[in-house]
């Protein structure tokens, strides 16, 4: 009764409300920008169980924005950290952890303990597992989304409205969307989603307002503006429509692809380690290295030597003329994805004999400088 005062003195909550938080059963996909809001406000709420999906560690990195851990918990698992957060706030919350990484072999029988899904997951091939999932068991999920200033919110359920793949039938072309990792996020946009996620978890829970079923939420920071979009059930959807065509799940990084056919192409047999690239730089081979990251990843950490020309400037074309015809040209960017899709462009326009590395500027940081900070 103390806990939970300003809860039962709503008239639209009440007794009868906060019940039905505490014989809720909701898992929370991720314990990160989106996780650790939810995690903690919906223990605060009082949803009596909680479960957590992540196998992650907390890296330094995420502490801008990830809440729900603290300095002391750098290295420990994302799961454990946040379940200990969450006891501290509510007690008499019933955590469940699953320290593992969500796969189509796993996604059904946890999913399968909870009664509401709120997806904090930050990749395209795991939200359409989670929307997949969701529609074939039946069970709604709040989904969020954010990346930089700019966030998105809705509450899918088959049931009563559109599914996932309703609002996005396709995933983007791979490299079209960089990640959080790749482009950046305000912190303080993780909790202004991740609080919206809690609010439309809560009134489904309760059975009271009108949840963004059917409505996508979109938030835009530097303007202080929301806005709502309609959404509706497709019919012709291939998972919730009326003739479905997918009736169990499939294979999701397939579906999405992480690199286009023609980076995976350019890059069999033209990736080097980063290893390798300081044994070129030793011999004095005659190379360019190009960091085709944006400006301000550059100045957080670079490669020596390497030249910027962000991947923007190849995919227009206007980088082709800045290259030298006399050099082995070595591509890199942070991970190596999207200097493979540069590469590909370089191979079109007869670089034969360019090459990326692989791991780019992170592994160069793990096999060749620890020195150096990364991000």
């Amino acid at each position: 009764m103390r806990r939970y005062s300003r809860h039962l003195i709503i008239p639209d909550v009440g007794m009868a409300g906060q019940k039905r938080l505490k014989n809720a059963k909701v898992l929370c996909v991720g314990a990160g920008g989106l996780g650790s809001p939810a995690l903690l406000y919906l223990a605060a709420a009082g949803v009596g169980t909680l479960g957590i999906v992540d196998f992650d560690v907390v890296d330094e990195s995420n502490l801008q924005r990830q809440v729900i851990h603290g300095q002391s918990d750098v290295g420990r698992l994302k799961a454990e950290s946040a379940a200990a957060s969450v006891r501290e706030i509510n007690p008499l919350v019933n955590v469940i952890i699953h320290n593992v990484a969500l796969t189509t072999d796993n996604v059904m029988d946890i999913f399968s303990g909870y009664d509401l899904i709120v997806d904090g997951t930050d990749n395209f091939a795991t939200r359409y597992m989670v929307n997949d999932a969701a529609v074939l068991l039946g069970k709604p999920y709040v989904w969020g989304s954010i990346y930089r200033f700019d966030g998105q919110a809705s509450v899918f359920w088959a049931e009563h409205g559109p599914c996932y793949r309703c609002l996005y039938p396709e995933p983007p072309p791979p490299g079209m969307v960089p990640s959080c990792a790749e482009g950046g996020v305000l912190g303080v946009l993780c909790a202004s989603i991740g609080s919206v996620q809690v609010n439309e978890a809560i009134k489904v829970i309760t059975g009271i307002g009108e949840p963004l079923v059917g409505r996508l939420m979109i938030y835009d920071a530097l303007e202080m503006k929301y806005r709502d979009v309609k959404v509706r059930k497709d019919p012709e959807c291939p998972l919730c429509g009326k003739n479905p065509s997918i009736t169990e799940l499939i294979d999701y990084e397939a579906f999405c692809g992480t690199l286009s056919d023609e980076a995976q192409q350019a890059a069999a047999g033209s990736t080097i380690t980063a290893a390798e690239l300081e044994a070129m730089r030793e011999r004095g081979d005659d190379i360019m290295i190009i960091d085709v990251r944006e400006p301000n990843e550059y100045e957080i950490v670079n490669i020596p030597g390497a030249v910027l020309i962000p991947k923007g400037e190849f995919l227009n074309g206007s980088a082709l003329e800045k290259l030298p015809q006399d050099k082995k040209i070595v591509l890199h960017c942070k991970s190596g994805a999207r200097s493979a899709e540069v590469l590909a462009v370089l191979k079109n326009a007869g670089f034969s004999d360019a090459v990326h590395v692989g791991g780019g500027v992170l592994s160069w940081i793990k096999t060749v400088d620890p020195s150096l900070p990364t991000y």
